[in-house]
């Protein structure tokens, strides 16, 4: 998640010959279903993936049903800078899993289920026309306390587009965001690049975002390098207050987040929402 950095991508590490205590079962279970590319992952069937949590049982006639959880708007935060790429070290428990929001939303619930069962939440950054596609997979980001953002319309490289049409893509994802949840979504991240133009900055503030959300640590997860080396990737650059780009569609992500929790919870690391981690 979200996050583009396929413009500056450097070739995958090597894979390791084993992955770490656990990863075995789950990565020989993904790893035939998801395809690498991070902006057009190709489409995988479900009965290649984990099976997400069956959806529970209606409940009885007397039943008072929850209200639907409502997105968030976009908050400003006076001590951040226009463009984030990281949390304040002074809260040194915390760090911000990001995810790219687009692929097969099969995956996309396992990775959200594997971060649930850990205690831990996450930001996704969703495409606009996977939105599109698949509305249900808003609510379900919400309903599992995970921030939602605007990742761009249609995920092209919006650094490079003319300001009438970058301002087309943001706004395009924004009022999908509105359409589905109430709000535009917590923040927005430009797509195909890790940092915004000056001019795209200014686009998303017209567009109700405060600040562009960027990040410090890559996990190359869409080279699709193995799930031990986004595993050694991400632990040997993260560090309190960290943002980290990962992104939904990569079997190599559902196969390393289990492991990658619990290094994190062993080093005293939790991951939390952007939203929080800047709270």
């Amino acid at each position: 998640m979200t996050t583009p950095a396929e413009d500056h991508a450097a070739p995958a590490p090597p894979r390791r010959a084993a992955l770490l205590t656990g990863l075995a079962l789950t990565a020989g279970t993904l790893a035939a279903g998801v395809t690498a590319g991070c902006s057009t992952p190709r489409a995988t069937h479900a009965h290649n993936l984990t099976t997400p949590p069956a959806a529970p049982s209606a409940p009885p006639a007397t039943a008072t049903r929850a209200a639907p959880v409502l997105a968030p708007a976009p908050r400003r935060y006076p001590a951040q800078p226009s463009e984030i790429t990281h949390g304040p070290r002074t809260h040194p428990s915390k760090v911000a899993l990001t995810f790219h929001g687009q692929g097969d939303p099969a995956v996309a619930n396992s990775l959200l289920g594997e971060a649930e069962k850990a205690g831990a939440r996450v930001t996704v950054l969703a495409v606009g026309t996977w939105l599109d596609e698949h509305p249900d997979v808003a609510r379900r980001i919400l309903d599992g306390g995970h921030d939602l953002g605007n990742h761009t319309l249609r995920h092209v490289d919006i650094n490079a587009m003319s300001p009438t049409e970058a301002a087309a893509e943001i706004r395009g994802c924004a009022d999908r965001l509105k359409r589905l949840t109430g709000s535009i979504g917590t923040w927005f991240r430009p797509s195909r690049s890790p940092r915004a133009s000056p001019l795209v900055q200014r686009l998303a503030r017209d567009a109700g975002y405060p600040h562009t959300l960027s990040y410090e640590v890559d996990s190359l997860d869409y080279t699709s390098p193995g799930a031990t080396a986004v595993i050694r990737k991400v632990l040997a650059e993260v560090r309190p207050g960290s943002v980290v780009s990962m992104h939904f569609g990569y079997a190599d992500t559902v196969a390393a987040l289990p492991a990658l929790l619990h290094e994190l919870d062993r080093r005293g690391l939790r991951a939390v929402t952007t939203t929080e981690l800047l709270s």
